[in-house]
């Protein structure tokens, strides 16, 4: 198991896991391709499935936004939702550092540490979304208000348009 699903069951929070074959490495699946690779793979609309994006605010804070595969983060939004005035994307380097997940396979759960957490506003028009579970090839179904209830997150529309 991965730290997201231990972190669910001792929550007691319900959720569904989802495991498909990923292509591997060798394959040209990386970046965007491996949340094109989980809706391909799963069946669903590429709506319900969400992928975990660490960001840097410009004092160094890091921080996590969470959009439809199908979308692109807005930073603006996101910064807005989390107070600050400016967000990047944090390096590749210190996503793997600061969630202990590999690239393609990051959660929004079980991180090493909880990060201030936005997820799109979209995710709640879905009875149930797919996220990361933490490995490339796993995913968690689960609803939207378990999420947020879990990462003590808030919703806000950070996805650009």
């Amino acid at each position: 198991m991965t730290p997201a699903i231990d972190a669910l069951r001792k929550a007691c929070v319900a959720f569904r896991i989802h495991q498909y074959a990923h292509a591997g490495e060798a394959s040209s699946c990386s970046g965007a391709a491996w949340g094109a690779e989980a809706v391909a793979r799963l069946g669903v609309p590429a709506g319900r499935v969400f992928k975990t994006l660490v960001v840097e605010n410009d004092s160094g804070a890091l921080a996590v936004g969470i959009v439809p595969v199908a979308g692109q983060l807005d930073l603006k939004q996101l910064a807005k939702a989390l107070g600050c005035k400016k967000v990047g994307l944090a390096t590749p380097d210190r996503v793997v550092r600061s969630t202990g997940y590999v690239l393609g396979g990051v959660s929004p759960l079980g991180q090493k540490r909880r990060l201030p957490t936005v997820i799109d506003a979209s995710a709640q028009h879905f009875e149930t979304i797919f996220i990361s579970a933490g490995r490339r090839g796993l995913e968690l179904e689960l609803t939207p208000d378990d999420l947020a209830a879990q990462l003590a997150a808030r919703f806000a529309d950070i996805r650009r348009a």
